[in-house]
C-alpha cells in the first residue's frame, strides 16, 4: 500500500521546474516573434535584447531555436533578424480561418471594380484598427496599407466606423482620460469633436476620414456587425483627394455602407438601429 502511494502521489521530482522553464521560454519566444513582426525592416540582436529586457546571450539562444524551426531568419550582411515564411503561413491560416475575412474578399474586389480605389478590411484591437485584407486600386497613384499595420481608432475611417458602433460604456472606457494623438492637422483629437463626429457616423451609416490619418488621402468606411449587432469588422474605400473630393465622399460612403450591410447579412449578422 505504501509503495503504491509513493508511486502515485505527487509528480516526479523536477517536473514542476522543467514545466515552468519551458513555459517561460515559450512566452519569451512568442514575444520575440511579436517584436519582429512589428519591425518589417528587421532588428539587431542588441535592439531585440533591449526590447525584450533579456540578456543578449539568452536572446540569441531563443532566436537560434526559432530559426531552426523556420520562424525567423537572419540577414547575412547586417545581421538583422526578421520573421520567416513559417510565421507568415501561421498568420495567414488565422486569417483564412476567420470566416468574415474570407467572406469579405469578393466584396472588396467588387468595391475596387466599382470605384477604382483600394478597398480594405480592418478589425479593432484595443485602441487601434488592424488591417487584415485589401484589394488594391489599379491606378498608378493609389493607397496601399501593409497587412497587419495599425491606425488609431480616432484617426482612421475604419477605426471611426468601429468606434461609432461600440456600446456606449465600452466607447467611454476607451476614450476616458486618454490623450488622442493628433496624427495630422485634420485629426479629431479633441474628445468633444470626435464624439460629435461619431454621432454623425451612426446617423449616416458610414465614417469619413478627411485627411485625418494621412495628408492627401480620403477614406470612407462602414461597419460589419455580428449576430448581436456588435462591430465585427469594417470595410473602407480610400484614395487620393484628387480622385475622391468632398462631393464623392458621400457617394462612396453610401456604396460602402450598402456593401457592409450585404456582408453583415451574408454572415448572419444584424444591423443596429440607426440613431
Amino acid at each position: 500500500m505504501n509503495e503504491v502511494k509513493r508511486r502515485t502521489a505527487g509528480r516526479p521530482a523536477g517536473t514542476k521546474k522543467a514545466s515552468g522553464g519551458h513555459s517561460q521560454s515559450l512566452v519569451r519566444g512568442l514575444n520575440m516573434l511579436e517584436y519582429l513582426s512589428a519591425s518589417p525592416d528587421g532588428m539587431g540582436l542588441s535592439e531585440l535584447a533591449e526590447t525584450a529586457d533579456l540578456a543578449p546571450s539568452t536572446t540569441h539562444r531563443l532566436l537560434q531555436a526559432l530559426q531552426s524551426q523556420g520562424f525567423v531568419t537572419q540577414e547575412s550582411e547586417q545581421g538583422l533578424w526578421r520573421i520567416d515564411v513559417k510565421t507568415f503561413r501561421i498568420g495567414n491560416s488565422f486569417l483564412e480561418a476567420r470566416d468574415f475575412v474570407a467572406t469579405s474578399r469578393p466584396f472588396l474586389r467588387r468595391l475596387t471594380a466599382e470605384t477604382g480605389e483600394t478597398a480594405n478590411l480592418g478589425v479593432r484591437d484595443a485602441t487601434t484598427a488592424v488591417f487584415l485584407a485589401q484589394h488594391e486600386s489599379p491606378q498608378m497613384m493609389r493607397m496601399i496599407t501593409r497587412l497587419g499595420s495599425r491606425a488609431p481608432l480616432h484617426a482612421s475611417g475604419v477605426g471611426k466606423a468601429l468606434l461609432a458602433w461600440l456600446p456606449d460604456d465600452e466607447r467611454a472606457r476607451l476614450l476616458e482620460g486618454r490623450e488622442l494623438a493628433q496624427v495630422t492637422h485634420n485629426t479629431l483629437h479633441q474628445p468633444e469633436a470626435l464624439l460629435e463626429n461619431l454621432s454623425e457616423v451612426r446617423h449616416q451609416g458610414f465614417a469619413c476620414d478627411r485627411e485625418e490619418h494621412a495628408i492627401g488621402l480620403h477614406c470612407v468606411a462602414a461597419c460589419i456587425h455580428d449576430e448581436t449587432a456588435t462591430p465585427l469588422a469594417a470595410i473602407s474605400v480610400s484614395g487620393p483627394v484628387a480622385r475622391i473630393p468632398e462631393a464623392r465622399l458621400m457617394e462612396l460612403g453610401e456604396l460602402v455602407r450598402e456593401v457592409a450591410a450585404e456582408i453583415t447579412a451574408t454572415l448572419g449578422g444584424q444591423a443596429p438601429k440607426c440613431c
